[in-house]
């Protein structure tokens, strides 16, 4: 029985080797599969994405004529004894009051065979001549081109120029800037410090990003940007332009890999109103807009923050269509307004004349007015007429709500602080520094003209309005203060 049980355990080991040695195999075969697509997945080379597009990159030189100094400015003051002194100096040093010029690079595109080019308006701003130098290669125009300016507009940094060539120039197109997400790759190219053409990559670290204007929508990237960069193109990986380069955050005035892209989905429709009417057409609604806070929602009633609270609503479209200060906006055109911002940029986009839907919250309701929008340019070259309530003259008293000290309006105040004669409501004379007024900006000198979205004239007025928000079960008033003429609501706490 001995051998017997000797060829069993044999034979186990044998199985047990040849398992291991299938395992280890499986292993080995796992591991070269792995390498295999890591491999795969690595990038590949730029070089044919760069080659594709960088015929339709350009360099931009601009030149000003900058006027001579007509005396010793900045060294002594007018009049100064020593004021011919420095000016004899200034002539000898070749200093004198001879007009220079003064150039400057940046970066552009061209979009188009016959020769229209996208850059910033911040490169050519000013500018007396325009020179374009093209990417060098077979086929490419003469080494620069002198190009004229159709249309800027400062409010996106956009530009679009226009060069007159022999042949078709070769361009790229836009690409959807919405479809973007954060970690896709992407490559910047232009004349970074003047070196002339160069490429960097990198990835979209962010989108959406806002920095100073009311249409912003900047894709963040760490592709290396730097001066010179400007108005150069923002490539996805198939060739198409998904932003224009346009500004840097940096402590040294070089990339520290934060670079923003204006999102091609705003520089589209700017191109092409630029293109066709050589300005900019931004629909108009016509309000004073400020965002609904957490606090001001429950003071209205509202389910939930968002939406545009209109604050004051002068001449125009909105006025003549109905609507007030007071309402919420939450959606435009059929769409969902989330914030000021999100309704200013749709407004803009929209066509002017257009008749559109705008769904508003109203005394708890909700209501649909419809607006035929007007033209933002044309608002802004007009001032708006300040609109008033009814005049009233009720007697000067004092009385402290909410940290507020508030008195009633008299004709030596509205002199003092600038008031129209027909201004109404109640002025704040102080403010507790350890209230929540101060602490949301309330001062001395502001006006309360509504309280729960009714006018007060006369102290009663507000404090009724404060007994009836605590009577609904309201934790805060909202309140609509002019400071300088320019409406806002604040919300505050009622206590207890």
């Amino acid at each position: 029985m001995q051998p017997k049980a000797r060829s069993i355990s044999v034979a186990r080991d044998n199985r047990i080797t040849n398992a291991r040695l299938m395992a280890l195999a499986l292993l080995t075969v796992l591991f070269v599969l792995v390498q295999t697509l890591m491999a795969a997945a690595r990038a590949e080379s730029l070089a044919p994405l760069a080659d594709k597009v960088s015929p339709a990159v350009v360099n931009i030189t601009t030149s000003t004529l900058i006027e001579g100094r007509s005396g010793p400015q900045g060294i002594v003051p007018e009049g100064s004894p020593f004021e011919d002194f420095f000016r004899d100096f200034q002539d000898r040093n070749g200093d004198s009051n001879r007009p220079r010029r003064s150039s400057a690079l940046g970066s552009g595109f061209v979009i188009s065979e016959d020769g229209y080019i996208v850059t910033n308006n911040h490169v050519i701003a000013e500018a007396d001549e325009i020179l374009i130098e093209f990417f060098p290669g077979e086929g490419q125009p003469a080494k620069e081109l002198p190009a004229k300016v159709i249309g800027t507009d400062e409010k996106t940094d956009i530009a679009l120029l226009k060069v007159e060539a022999s042949s078709p120039l070769k361009f790229v197109k836009f690409g959807n800037s919405d479809t973007m997400r954060v970690g896709d790759w992407v490559i910047a190219m232009g004349n970074p410090l003047g070196q002339g053409f160069s490429v960097s990559a990198g990835i979209v670290s962010a989108r959406n990003r806002a920095l100073s204007g009311s249409y912003d929508d900047y894709i963040q990237t760490d592709a290396a940007i730097n001066r010179g960069n400007s108005g150069g193109p923002l490539f996805n990986m198939d060739g198409e332009v998904i932003g224009v380069n346009t500004a840097i955050l940096s402590p040294n005035g070089g990339s520290i890999g934060i670079g923003f892209s204006m999102a091609s989905n705003v520089v589209t429709k700017v191109v092409d109103q630029l293109r066709q009417y050589g300005e900019t057409r931004r629909g108009w609604l016509g309000v004073r807009i400020q965002d609904v806070t957490d606090d001001m929602a429950e003071a209205m009633g509202l389910a939930k923050a968002g939406g545009a609270l209109i604050s004051d609503v002068p001449d125009g479209p909105a006025k003549e269509a109905g609507l007030k200060a007071g309402d919420v906006i939450v959606s435009f055109d059929g769409a969902e307004v989330s914030d000021t911002r999100d309704l200013v940029r749709r407004v803009g986009e929209t066509e002017v004349g257009k008749s559109v839907r705008v769904v508003v919250q109203r005394d708890g309701a909700t209501q649909t007015v419809l607006v035929t929008l007007g033209r933002r340019e044309d608002a802004e070259r007009t001032e708006s007429a300040e609109t008033g309530g009814e005049e009233a003259k009720p007697e000067a008293s004092e009385q402290v709500f909410l940290g507020l000290t508030v008195s009633t309006l008299t004709d030596e105040m509205r002199a003092e602080l600038g008031l129209a004669e027909d201004a109404t409501g109640l002025v704040v004379t102080n403010v507790d520094e350890t209230s929540e007024a101060f602490e949301k900006g309330l001062r001395a000198g502001d006006l309360i003209t509504e309280a729960g979205q009714q006018k007060v004239t006369t102290l009663p007025d507000l404090e009724a309005r404060i007994d009836e928000a605590r009577e609904a079960g309201r934790k805060s008033l909202l309140l609509l203060v002019r400071r300088g003429g320019e409406p806002r609501f604040v919300a505050l706490g009622l206590g207890n």
